[in-house]
């Protein structure tokens, strides 16, 4: 509790620091039972185990501890494991192999936990803290920190839920598994697995039991709120331990030389300069301000116009554009050349006149702005025109008519919708059609399945979009390079052009006059 201590500025001891937690007193028995546990004389045997290959540093059977609550507290063997079994439920120990807390009559390993760890601290960690720890086990390549398949499911839904901060938390794990490598192998063992333990306590396989939720009847008596004991990142490379102050942050790699087998609780030390953290938090934040803040795979399903208006707003630059280039078609910002502006004279003129206008008096400005977008060439009805004819040289203009047909029939009279959809279905999808259009199966048996019940005004929205992409993606594109969009595009080139040929026949006629 001495980092709780040390940010709220309250100086008090370890003893009274989580005394108004409902099992205060159930830890205190508990607890006391435990270091007689620990007593070297007395306690349960722990050594180390040496193998072929490696030694397991810090460990006693589960057979040893049954015998010594047997013993000491003259119980039968059905009530010692079962005893045993809670107080590894609550992280007092835990097998060093086995994610399940419980306690087994054999030669299954254990080792005891921390004092730092225990429940008595009032523990309650955040997910950021559970994605960091899970984050820093998966670079590290050892067999025995591989990830369970619920570990790995966990991560996958952190990184979902902390999308936009991940690299902040990677940045975390990379830092505490650096300052891993840095310890003696046996100590990094020990650690290891008493960090795993800690989290299977809080966050549990599935199936079993969490012994840190608490009883709601408990926590209405207590007159004051639970002192939450809050997880410090505030030195990148530390983990979830007691966290040292900072001239211990900045003499840790002497701390590293000297540190003893008899400081077993005093391991867990935050380990980076804040001073590099700081640095490293800087330049994070200035690489998010280039980056996109919003997943362009998720705001494309909300429509091309709330896609474009949020890829504007990511990037300042780009809205600016946006707006010039919007900005002499708007009659707010700039008076129309020709006519009066309706906005303050009342006068819709300019507005008909654009409706009615024929092709040879089409301003260059209007078919510029064509080539915006191709929303912008559908709403234009000379530009839909144009692109009609252009499809018709391509042998699929029927595309562009199964779109125009599908919103007309999104605002027919409710009463002629099944008529309608029927004569689409006809002309454009059935197997008879005069004017079949192309689309995948999958969307042929989703528009099918739609007719089959009662037709709507959205019954071929997954084919218009379909077409739509289509046209957009293709056809579009090759419409900008055409010809017929350049000559309108710049009708001098095409006078001067026409003039040109004429002259051309009038040199022929007359050069073969002379000839004659």
């Amino acid at each position: 509790m001495a980092h709780w201590r040390r940010v709220n500025g309250v100086e008090e001891d370890g003893d009274s620091a989580c005394s108004h937690h409902p099992h205060h007193i159930v830890y205190k028995k508990v607890e006391k039972l435990i270091q007689k546990m620990q007593d070297e004389k007395n306690g349960v045997p722990v050594r180390t185990v040496k193998s072929f290959m490696s030694k397991v540093p810090s460990v006693f059977t589960g057979a040893d501890l049954v015998q010594w609550l047997m013993r000491i507290l003259d119980i039968d063997q059905v009530n010692a494991i079962h005893l045993g079994s809670l107080l590894a439920a609550n992280g007092y120990f835990f097998p060093i192999t086995d994610h399940v807390l419980t306690l087994k009559d054999d030669n299954t390993f254990y080792r005891f936990q921390t004092p730092y760890f225990w429940p008595s601290n009032c523990w309650e960690p955040e997910n950021t803290d559970y994605a960091v720890y899970l984050c820093k086990r998966t670079m590290q390549n050892k067999s025995r920190l591989e990830l369970a398949d619920y570990e790995a499911e966990n991560l996958a839904k952190l990184q979902r839920m902390f999308s936009r901060k991940w690299e902040f938390i990677f940045m975390q794990a990379e830092a505490q598994a650096k300052v891993d490598k840095k310890r003696d192998k046996m100590e990094r063992k020990v650690l290891d697995s008493q960090e795993r333990a800690f989290w299977d306590v809080h966050r549990p396989v599935p199936g079993c039991v969490n012994t840190t939720e608490m009883d709601i009847k408990k926590l209405s008596r207590i007159n004051r709120t639970c002192k939450k004991k809050k997880m410090n990142f505030g030195a990148g490379g530390e983990r979830i331990s007691p966290c040292a102050s900072d001239s211990d942050l900045r003499s840790h790699s002497e701390e590293l030389m000297r540190t003893d087998a008899s400081h077993h609780e005093h391991l867990h030390f935050a380990c980076c300069s804040p001073i590099l953290f700081l640095k490293r938090k800087v330049e994070m934040q200035k690489a998010r301000l280039e980056k996109r803040q919003y997943k362009t795979s998720k705001v494309a399903e909300l429509g091309d116009i709330a896609f474009t208006m949020l890829r504007l707003v990511q990037r300042p630059d780009r809205l600016i554009s946006y707006c010039q280039q919007y900005r002499d078609y708007d009659s707010f910002l700039c008076a129309p050349t020709e006519g009066s502006n309706p906005w303050l004279s009342d006068d819709p003129s300019l507005w008909e006149a654009a409706t009615t206008m024929n092709l040879k008096d089409v301003p260059v400005w209007r078919v510029k702005k064509w080539g915006f977008s191709f929303d912008d060439l559908l709403k234009d009805p000379l530009g839909r025109d144009q692109f009609a004819k252009f499809l018709a040289k391509e042998f699929s203009q029927e595309n562009l008519r199964f779109w125009v047909a599908c919103q007309e029939l999104k605002a027919t009279a409710i009463s002629k919708v099944p008529a309608k959809a029927q004569e689409i279905h006809d002309e454009f999808l059935s197997e008879a059609s005069h004017s079949p259009i192309n689309v995948d199966s999958k969307v042929r048996e989703v528009t099918r399945k739609n007719m089959k019940g009662a037709a709507g005004r959205y019954t071929f929205d997954s084919a218009q979009e379909h077409i739509y992409t289509l046209m957009r993606s293709d056809s579009y594109s090759r419409f900008l390079k055409s010809d017929l969009y350049k000559e309108l595009l710049n009708p001098k080139k095409k006078c001067q052009s026409h003039w040109e040929k004429q002259q051309s026949k009038f040199l022929h006629h007359l050069t073969s006059f002379h000839i004659g």
